[in-house]
């Protein structure tokens, strides 16, 4: 594990965070918890995990109230990149969690053979 911890960001009412937050706890991997709803990825992690990731619908919690309130299929192809990553950025409700940053590295949700890859 590098020295970073990685940064966690999650909600507490997700069961996939649950699940996640438990498989970094039973592996003992040291990490930062920070609430999504309160504390959003910032721009910068954002515009790296998109790098990363290739994608930058892959950043949204496609399944969430606040993405299908907001009209954000149809919004996606009408704003700049930039645009997006402020909104993103702005509520953490329509970031795909848990989103996870590590030391050059980033996971999008919870599939365990991906995480076991990236945390042992």
């Amino acid at each position: 594990m590098s020295r970073s911890n990685p940064k966690v960001y999650e909600y507490s009412g997700c069961s996939t965070c649950r699940n996640a937050l438990k498989f970094l706890k039973s592996k003992k991997v040291e990490f930062q918890q920070i609430p999504i709803r309160e504390t959003a990825p910032s721009v910068s992690e954002l515009k790296k995990a998109k790098q990363y990731l290739g994608d930058i619908k892959k950043l949204f919690n496609t399944s969430g109230k606040d993405y299908r309130e907001g009209n954000w299929k149809e919004k996606l192809g009408t704003l700049s990149e930039e645009q997006i990553y402020k909104e993103l950025a702005a509520n953490g409700n329509l970031v795909k969690r848990p989103f996870v940053v590590g030391d050059g590295w980033f996971l999008l949700g919870f599939k365990e053979e991906e995480w076991k890859g990236k945390l042992g």
